[in-house]
């Protein structure tokens, strides 16, 4: 564990159910600040992230499962396995109340975790997010992007192109990142993949995406997650990007003021990876952010 006052990350693994979960830790007082990533990411997104963040609450960032250096045990990666690890890797940790900070999958996770322990959430912060899509046409900024996700949940297709050419790390990955990614960043990235089996993560959570009711599952707890994500009066910030890629600034913006007590930040030039692009500007923005969140909790306290 760190020690007290260091903002130095550090890394552990804690035994998880029937495997292992890896996470970075940095800060030692504070609130808890859970960074959730999505695919095919790791903790290693969060990197520059955390460093501004560290300094006023206790940081941690998990490899989801199957991910990073966590472990790959054989089951189906399933968003709802991924529920099942989380879950268990935060009974592990003790982790209570915390402030979320989520992109991708990861928001996914974060808005089913605030729908059952609402009063465990003292703030979320997410960027990029999962919602139910009611059609193929609202999926994605791009068309391009659209017709690549159809052929991942196309049986075959999708197995040759993820499993085999490992197109989720060496194209889309990169392609959603407006600069140019150096090679020690893709190698931290490619590293977790370096056979077909160990991308089957990587092929499921694409074919997870709450798409015109499919899979129905799926699709069902999103809505519901959305509809206690309305619901709920814990402080927000949703952070966008230009064009951006599941979400445009403009629709991002609509959706913020359709929430309680949410700020909305334009990051201005992006994609789907935006702490990729905005590091620094997402993790001033969630370090200044936090005290808003800390007071905003002792007085939900008082009341």
């Amino acid at each position: 564990m760190p020690q007290t006052g260091t903002t130095t990350a550090r890394r552990s693994q804690v035994p998880v159910l029937d495997s292992t979960m890896s996470y970075v830790e940095a800060g030692a007082s504070g609130p808890i600040v859970l960074f959730l990533h999505g695919n095919p990411t790791s903790s290693h997104i969060w990197r520059n992230i955390i460093p501004h963040v560290a300094p006023f609450g206790r940081c941690i960032a998990p490899d989801l499962i199957g991910y990073g250096q966590s472990g790959k045990p054989d089951i189906d990666y399933r968003f709802f396995d991924h529920v099942r690890y989380l879950d268990a890797f935060l009974d592990a940790l003790d982790i209570g109340d915390a402030v979320v900070v989520a992109q991708d999958w990861g928001t996914a996770l974060a808005f089913h975790l605030a729908a059952r322990r609402p009063r465990r959430i003292l703030g979320l912060a997410f960027m990029e997010f999962i919602r139910p899509f009611e059609r193929w046409e609202d999926f994605h900024q791009r068309p391009q992007a659209r017709e690549t996700f159809k052929a991942l949940r196309t049986p075959g297709v999708g197995e040759k192109l993820v499993l085999e050419d490992n197109v989720f790390v060496e194209k889309v990955l990169p392609a959603s990142v407006l600069r140019t990614m150096s090679d020690d960043e893709m190698a931290a990235y490619r590293t977790p993949f370096p056979t077909p089996q160990s991308r089957k993560p990587v092929l499921r959570l694409p074919r997870e995406l709450p798409i015109e009711g499919q899979p129905a599952d799926v699709a069902a707890i999103s809505e519901h997650d959305h509809r206690a994500l309305r619901l709920s009066t814990y402080p927000k910030l949703l952070f966008a990007g230009d064009p951006g890629a599941l979400i445009s600034p403009q629709a991002a913006r609509e959706f913020a003021a359709g929430l309680r007590n949410c700020r909305f930040i334009n990051l201005g030039p992006g994609a789907h990876y935006l702490q990729e692009d905005h590091a620094d500007a997402i993790g001033s923005a969630v370090a200044g952010w936090l005290p808003e969140v800390i007071q905003a909790s002792r007085m939900s306290e008082v009341a």
